[in-house]
């Protein structure tokens, strides 16, 4: 076996580790980036960092470490992008699709990170990038991160919202959907009561302020022009 010195000697070499890992990537349903976009990548990131391997050490196992953790790299990035919120360490993440904080007691639109990831999941799925990575890398790379900034447009709503509530309803706000306080530590802290049977205190009045900031929310994601 020839001596590998440069990057051109290893080509065949990471074409073959590369193929042998088609199967492993998972995210087809992203069907502007194929694993043959992410394999044009990989060696891009293989040439850039080849005068840092050891010459001493066999190749494979150096590219094999390097496939791999691009590999995890592209998968994490694009998860992220695509991932509702609720997976995203949600403490109301009740598991599954249930939400501890949503009263249908499933992940929806009652919470606004997953209202917003909503309103912006369906024009992100449906980009249609007429790119390749070995072409235009830069043009895809600035585009795959910036899909949806779900905190970004949040602090926008957060505050778009601040100019429309009363004092008292922004700190209820804040504390339903900034602070994540549980509903019943709000209640207390509000003193809010309840005289129906069987029912939480603070339930109606909670109940009612999320369906008036969630309105308010639609209206103002559908108005202006914050996505």
């Amino acid at each position: 076996m020839r001596k590998i010195e440069a990057y051109e000697d290893a080509a065949k070499i990471i074409d073959q580790l590369l193929e042998k890992r088609r199967y492993s990537w998972r995210l087809k349903s992203i069907n502007w980036f194929d694993f043959d976009d992410v394999k044009q990548k990989i060696k891009s990131h293989i040439f850039q960092k080849w005068d840092q391997r050891d010459p001493s050490r066999p190749i494979e196992r150096w590219l094999n470490t390097i496939i791999t953790n691009q590999l995890i790299n592209e998968v994490r990035n694009h998860y992220k992008n695509f991932a509702r919120p609720c997976l995203n360490k949600c403490p109301f993440n009740g598991g599954g699709d249930s939400c501890l904080s949503c009263q249908s007691g499933i992940q929806c639109s009652e919470c606004l990170a997953y209202l917003i990831w909503e309103k912006g999941k369906k024009r992100a799925y449906n980009v249609k990038i007429p790119l390749t990575i070995e072409d235009h890398s830069r043009e895809l790379h600035a585009n795959e991160d910036n899909f949806l900034d779900i905190e970004g447009i949040s602090i926008k709503l957060h505050n778009e919202i601040e100019k429309i509530l009363t004092i008292r309803q922004f700190k209820i706000y804040k504390m339903l959907y900034i602070d994540k306080i549980d509903e019943n530590k709000i209640a207390t802290i509000l003193k809010f009561k309840t005289t129906e049977k069987n029912r939480k205190a603070g339930y109606k009045q909670i109940k009612n302020l999320k369906n008036k900031f969630i309105e308010l929310a639609k209206k103002i994601l559908n108005e202006k022009d914050i996505i």
